[in-house]
């Protein structure tokens, strides 16, 4: 029957009985053995690039704090002892440098409080940094607002102001008085739609556009009325200009020479347009040779020509074709002996 208790360990050799091993060194070694020396643990080996790290040669100590208490004798009866060692390294050498660098985390406050005080201080400079940036932008833009709405930068110069399409009736000193009422107003400020307005209260003017010209100027492109006829005057000496609308554009003490002069019956503005219509469509050279045109409506239209011939136009309607037709036969020779013309029906004309 084989016994529970464990095998007694034998007894160690005292010291005195083992011999000394001569020690021998680590250059000594490999030559005996023909075989390349063991490197040290921990030593980087020569010609890997790290020999200028210097090496630290430590030293075995024992710690007499941690000695954990002596064990039963022994079988030679000597006490049994275990001493743990530990790695010193000598004071006086400094530790192995470390190529690069190396980024540590932060210090973080030990206690709450301090940590909610780092919280605190962060969030007053990222508000005090977001009301700089406002403030600055703030500034910038009421800056450039001034500039541009405010100061004489950008002002309007009436000097500066060109007039385009005034014609032979619009006065271009009233259309400069107007502009000037707007002198030295900033051009993003200035209401071109309400200059605009102005412009077309004055005489003559039938449309117009205003154009910044910056930094100072306006160009303003008028489209005048001009006269196509002259009617005589209601219940006063002379003849009244019209143009194409029937807008009395002037007033003379007798009719131009190039114009014809209109006679309808007063008041009938449907009847006076149908007459102008066929005025404006008519070619120079044609309108040229029309001292008067004459209707009592507006089918009935007929013209004097300045030699002596009356045409008999008829309506405003075919107007293009009755003036190549009446050209036509003004240029034949019995065309130019007739004394009456018909052209209200321009396909079958009658010649008298």
């Amino acid at each position: 029957m084989t016994s529970s208790r464990p095998p007694r360990p034998p007894a160690p050799r005292p010291e005195a009985a083992r011999p000394a091993r001569p020690r021998r060194s680590a250059s000594s070694r490999p030559a005996e053995r023909g075989a390349a020396a063991p490197q040290e643990r921990g030593t980087p080996a020569p010609g890997d690039g790290q020999d200028d790290v210097p090496r630290v040669a430590a030293r075995a100590e024992i710690s007499p704090e941690i000695l954990p208490p002596p064990g039963p004798p022994t079988a030679g009866g000597a006490p049994r002892s275990f001493a743990p060692v530990r790695v010193v390294a000598p004071d006086d050498v400094a530790p192995p440098a470390v190529r690069g660098s190396i980024r540590t985390a932060p210090v973080v406050s030990p206690t709450s409080a301090a940590r909610f005080a780092e919280r605190a201080r962060a969030r007053r400079t990222l508000a005090r940094r977001q009301v700089i940036g406002l403030s600055v932008c703030a500034a910038l833009v009421a800056g450039i607002g001034w500039l541009l709405l405010g100061s004489p930068v950008l002002a309007l110069d009436a000097a500066t102001v060109r007039v385009d399409g005034a014609g032979t009736v619009v006065a271009v000193d009233a259309v400069r008085a107007v502009v000037e009422e707007r002198d030295g107003t900033p051009l993003p400020r200035l209401d071109t739609g309400a200059l605009r307005a102005d412009l077309l209260d004055v005489p003559g003017v039938r449309e117009a556009t205003v154009t910044r010209d910056w930094p100072h100027g306006l160009t303003v492109a008028l489209v005048a009325r001009e006269p196509v006829a002259a009617v005589p005057a209601d219940g006063r000496s002379g003849y009244s200009l019209l143009d194409q609308d029937g807008v009395q554009v002037g007033h003379v003490a007798k009719a131009p020479a190039e114009l014809p002069v209109v006679d309808v019956p007063v008041g009938d503005r449907r009847t006076l347009r149908g007459v102008l219509t066929v005025v404006e469509q008519l070619d120079p050279d044609l309108l040229a040779q029309v001292g008067g045109v004459s209707a009592r409506t507006q089918d009935t239209i007929s013209m004097k020509l300045r030699k002596g011939a009356r045409i008999a136009w008829g309506s405003a309607a075919e107007t293009h074709l009755k003036a190549a037709v009446l050209t036509a036969l003004l240029d034949s020779e019995q065309g130019r002996k007739a004394k009456v013309i018909d052209v209200s029906a321009p396909r079958m004309p009658i010649i008298k």
